[in-house]
């Protein structure tokens, strides 16, 4: 198992090392694992002047999965659009065709008060949220900040969908279904734009293929107010670039935290990058307070989807639960009457529940 490991910009360091003291310890078992290090976003800009450097791309290309922490920081907000961190991140999904975005919201028991959601909304929640990762909005050409002829500015974007990248990112959405609760609502915005009536269309052909599957269709704002009105309701949701990184967002403070929510990007062939969905939060980065959870839980998600041992995954889990069983919390998720710990003690905890 050639892994990539990418620990990238503020807390990315300290969250990739915990996880990365769970791999040791998988490898100690006898697993064979080789870990490699190389730098992403302002890691890379600031070591080889590119947020994604030939030496980290013939890395990725290279390895069977890439463990990411995360990118971007203040430091770098006034560079040049090519030079920010975040085109790395961009550039690293789109050159390994990364085009599944899977981001699990489960809550567990053990936090169903950390939840800013009352209890019996949440509590056995468990949603896939499947976004489509390489096209739309974030990709469309063309894009860009112009002058009219009368002298006024104008910034554009182009959202748009081919039908193949709607059709292959609905079949991995639906193949999730069947091995869950054959539920799927797809994500859209199909009452005002073309491009979501597109996708709709599409879905819909697709659906045909997956009779057991109930398909069901949502516009992205009335979604965005029922994940918070009655979030068990939904199962699977499939959706495109832009709404499925909004929603994915909102998903995870339905868990309680962020810092809970792991995530896999995956290619046609279940290569994938593994990352927290949280950021780099550069404003803690360094104080060992940063919850590794979610990178740990992303080690688990590669265990299970590009590497097929569904049993190792469930062990890291099941290692992750056992130690909030034990009242241990970092900050974004304590509550009364549990210890609070750092980052690098919630890692080794893992690790002894392991």
């Amino acid at each position: 198992m050639k892994i990539a490991v990418l620990p990238g910009d503020g807390i990315g360091p300290e969250i990739v090392a915990q996880a990365a003291k769970v791999l040791e310890v998988l490898r100690s078992d006898g697993l064979k694992i080789e870990m490699e290090y190389a730098h992403l976003g302002g890691a890379g800009y600031d070591a080889e002047g590119d947020p994604f450097p030939a030496t980290t791309e013939r890395l990725a290309l290279a390895s069977d999965a890439v463990l990411l922490g995360a990118v971007g920081g203040y430091q770098y907000d006034t560079l040049p659009r090519p030079k920010r961190p975040e085109q790395g991140l961009l550039r690293i999904r789109k050159g390994l065709g990364l085009f599944a975005n899977l981001r699990p919201a489960l809550v567990y028991p053990e936090l169903v008060n950390a939840s800013t959601l009352k209890p019996e909304l949440v509590s056995g929640l468990d949603i896939m949220i499947l976004r489509e990762l390489t096209g739309d909005i974030y990709f469309g050409q063309p894009r860009g900040i112009r002058t009219l002829d009368n002298g006024e500015r104008q910034g554009f974007d182009t959202m748009l969908y081919s039908e193949s990248e709607i059709r292959r990112v609905a079949h991995v959405g639906f193949k999730i279904a069947m091995k869950r609760n054959k539920k799927m609502c797809s994500v859209d915005k199909a009452n005002v734009l073309d491009t979501s009536m597109f996708w709709r269309e599409i879905v819909t052909d697709v659906a045909k293929e997956y009779p057991q599957v109930e398909l069901s269709h949502m516009y992205v704002d009335n979604a965005a107010m029922q994940l918070v009105r009655a979030p068990k309701q939904f199962d699977v949701i499939l959706t495109g670039n832009i709404f499925g990184d909004i929603l994915s967002d909102e998903a995870s403070m339905l868990t309680g935290s962020i810092g809970m929510l792991p995530s896999a990007s995956l290619d046609e062939n279940n290569k994938g990058l593994y990352e927290p969905c949280h950021g780099s939060a550069p404003d803690i980065a360094g104080k060992d307070i940063a919850n590794p959870l979610a990178t740990i839980l992303s080690v688990a998600m590669m265990m299970r989807y590009t590497f097929a041992h569904e049993d190792i995954a469930q062990r890291i889990e099941a290692a992750v639960r056992k130690t909030l069983q034990q009242g241990l919390r970092t900050g974004d998720i304590a509550e009364a009457g549990k210890q609070k710990i750092g980052t690098a003690a919630m890692g080794d905890a893992v690790v002894a529940a392991l």
